[in-house]
């Protein structure tokens, strides 16, 4: 008896036709090599020209010889040291007790801390404005109500380098929380059990185990703090400006007014450009380190240490705390919206609707302001995201030749601060062949050059969760790269393709450091808006927008949370 087995059907013929794979991925490659080359290519040679084009060292001479930009050297390098000082002192108590303690309501006090984290810096400045300016400032009015000073009496200046640096560290501190509490929650239990097993007492324990486990991470978060606080352009400009001296930031910004300096802005630049290069290299090493690591597998929760009758006074302490980047703030804004004048108190009698009817009906820079910005939201969230899916692809993927150095310049973008790329753009497009000064696109450049690294990091580790193996049967069955891609990845990719197209529309409205030297009358965008109105003291239709701000990125923030996978966001400000 003969068995006979019938052969294996043969697979589908392979299409073959012309496979735009390979141009397409270095296409994208090019676009990306432009983006980040070109500004920092016209930034060097700016810097190192005069006014007439010669060749000269005399930019940084006079930067780091006469008083006019010596000055707010000094000063930015004291404003960042002392909030990043501040922020470690109190971001890493509160993420102890959040992460490490039977602490009542944490997730409330996380819930804070995100709110405080998606709050515009600038925005929280020109509430503090209300807050505490010292003649006009609600809490200067309470105090000299309640005490009976004379009116030229104020407990508060926050137009000084103490409130500058007071405000700064309400929205910067958050990072450092962020990363402290994400450690704390990773250190494993049983490594405290273990200490305690062996005879070491509970600050002991603390001192030799899981103060050596966290210090890395609380490293990286004071530098993370400096290097906010360092490149903030709305907070320094809000608050220091009106005191009469300067920033780094708000430096390069006035070389920019009449008559323009480019040369010297672009020389005042650098210096922020390699610092800040200088601060995200040491980040990595000290969050890279292999001093103190977890080894093993699966681990056991950490175990929480008991507060006892301290458990209400420590949430009571973090509340305060939180108090100070949220509560108070947010009322104040709530008040300048409803009151006749930003700077007095609401009642029943003087509640009015008009700014709001102001600012809807008869501010025509709003609509425009809108306008502008919900167009370069969505472009930015669009082809950010496209570029990021592409290129996380690739490194992903080892796709192309040198995609290492692809990888490299994708997150290189994290180390140009706002206003330093804002300078490199405004050189490179003022010019033929590429004159986009005054236009759309050169606002959309910048904001995609500026969300690329978040959204490429958040991709990649997306490509991470996906076997080759499903993009690998389908090229066995006649697909190109591309088309596996499309129709293979890309729609496994869903939730994280939202996600970050959502989080960078956030982002572009948020964004003031690159808009403040790029924009003109017909291409502003409501950051910029923002601060124009604050310019002008109208505090209450800043409130109204501001208000609308918030309410967007928490509706944002909180949609995108609920996607399985996605939590504790964290934008760049």
């Amino acid at each position: 008896m003969t068995i006979v087995i019938p052969a294996a059907p043969a697979p589908p013929p392979r299409k073959y036709g012309i496979d735009f794979t390979k141009p397409v991925l270095y296409g994208f490659a090019v676009i990306l090599c432009v983006l980040i080359l070109l500004p920092l290519s016209w930034l060097f040679l700016y810097s190192l020209t005069d006014a007439k084009g010669a060749l000269t060292l005399a930019n940084f001479y006079r930067l780091f010889t006469e008083s006019s930009f010596y000055d707010p050297l000094v000063t930015t390098f004291i404003i960042a040291t002392s909030s990043a000082v501040i922020c470690c002192a109190v971001a890493a108590p509160m993420g102890w007790l959040v992460a490490r303690t039977d602490l009542p309501f944490s997730g409330v006090i996380r819930a804070l801390v995100t709110a405080s984290f998606v709050t515009p810096p600038f925005l929280g400045a020109i509430a503090w404005e209300v807050l505490a300016a010292p003649n006009s400032g609600l809490l200067n009015k309470i105090f000299r109500s309640v005490t009976g000073a004379d009116q030229d009496v104020h407990l508060f200046n926050i137009y000084s380098i103490e409130g500058i640096i007071f405000v700064i560290s309400c929205y910067t501190f958050p990072y450092v929380f962020v990363l402290v509490a994400n450690s704390l929650d990773r250190t494993p239990g049983e490594l405290e059990d273990a200490s305690s097993i062996l005879g070491g007492g509970r600050w002991y324990t603390a001192r030799r185990v899981t103060i050596p486990l966290v210090l890395p991470a609380l490293l990286a978060g004071a530098l993370v703090a400096f290097l906010q606080a360092m490149t903030l352009f709305g907070s320094p400009a809000i608050l220091a400006l009106p005191a009469g001296f300067h920033t780094m930031t708000t430096k390069i910004w006035s070389l920019f007014q009449y008559p323009p300096k480019p040369e010297l802005a672009a020389a005042a630049s650098l210096p922020l450009l390699i610092l800040t290069v200088f601060l995200l290299r040491a980040e990595h090493m000290i969050l890279g380190r292999r001093g103190y690591s977890v080894v093993g597998g699966k681990y056991g929760q950490p175990r929480l240490i008991p507060l006892h009758g301290m458990r209400w006074a420590a949430f009571l302490i973090c509340v305060l705390v939180l108090t100070l980047p949220v509560f108070l703030p947010y009322a104040a804004l709530l008040n300048a919206a409803f009151s006749p004048v930003a700077t007095t108190f609401v009642t029943f009698k003087n509640a009015t609707m008009h700014n709001i009817y102001f600012v809807l009906f008869e501010l025509s820079a709003a609509s425009l302001a809108l306008k502008n910005t919900v167009i370069l939201g969505t472009a930015t969230a669009t082809i950010g995201t496209t570029i990021a899916v592409v290129i996380a692809y690739v490194t992903a993927r080892q796709a192309v030749t040198g995609w290492r150095v692809l990888g490299f310049l994708a997150t290189a973008p994290i180390a140009i601060p706002g206003i330093v790329l804002g300078v490199g753009l405004f050189l490179s497009y003022t010019r033929p062949p590429f004159v986009l000064y005054g236009t759309l696109w050169i606002l959309l450049i910048a904001f995609v050059t500026i969300a690329l690294p978040s959204a490429y990091q958040q991709l990649q580790a997306a490509f991470r969760t996906i076997h080759p193996e499903l993009e690998d049967a389908s090229r066995i069955l006649g697909a190109t790269r591309l088309r596996s891609l499309w129709e293979i990845t890309a729609p496994l990719l869903r939730t994280g393709v939202i996600a970050t197209w959502c989080f960078i529309f956030v982002g572009v409205m948020r964004e003031l450091s690159a808009a403040i030297i790029l924009f003109t009358s017909e291409t502003k965008v409501i950051s910029v808006l923002i601060y124009d109105l604050n310019e002008s003291g109208d505090l209450g239709a800043i409130a109204v927008i501001g208000i609308g701000m918030l309410l967007i990125t928490f509706a944002v923030v909180t949609a995108v949370n609920r996607i399985p996978g996605f939590g504790n966001v964290r934008f760049r400000t």
